[in-house]
């Protein structure tokens, strides 16, 4: 499951999790992805699709990028794989979902300053991985 990316920076071969920056930087953006569905319209059906509360969420989502960005297995450790297409089958995913999950991850990458040389490397795996999980 751990994903390398080598900056193009230099000679040495990091982790996205250690180019983000670590947990420091995964929390921070995952937390501003999960405050933009709160405060911006456009990203109201994202919002929609959450429930009452986001903490779960920005907690989930946190501890499966850790791992995912090549960092702490935290999410693993606590709920076994991913399997990240049969835990979103319950909730409507379709073209509209997947393009709103992009930009509001966009936006987030964008406001916390993730490199962009890493920006443009983590949107293209996150949307061939919000592709595959449509499913409408």
């Amino acid at each position: 499951m751990r994903r390398e990316l080598s900056t193009s920076t230099d000679m040495t071969s990091a982790t996205a999790f250690e180019w983000m920056g670590g947990e420091a930087r995964v929390r921070e953006l995952v937390d501003r992805f999960y405050d933009l569905m709160d405060l911006e319209p456009a990203y109201a059906r994202l919002r929609a699709a959450h429930g009452d509360t986001l903490e779960s969420a920005r907690d989930k989502l946190f501890w499966f990028l850790c791992g995912w960005l090549g960092g702490p297995d935290h999410y693993i450790s606590r709920f076994g794989h991913p399997r990240l297409r049969a835990r979103h089958l319950p909730f409507r995913i379709g073209i509209a979902e997947r393009d709103e999950w992009l930009a509001c991850m966009g936006q987030a990458m964008q406001e916390t300053g993730v490199d962009p040389a890493l920006q443009a490397r983590l949107a293209e795996s996150f949307a061939g991985t919000a592709d595959w999980m449509r499913n409408v």
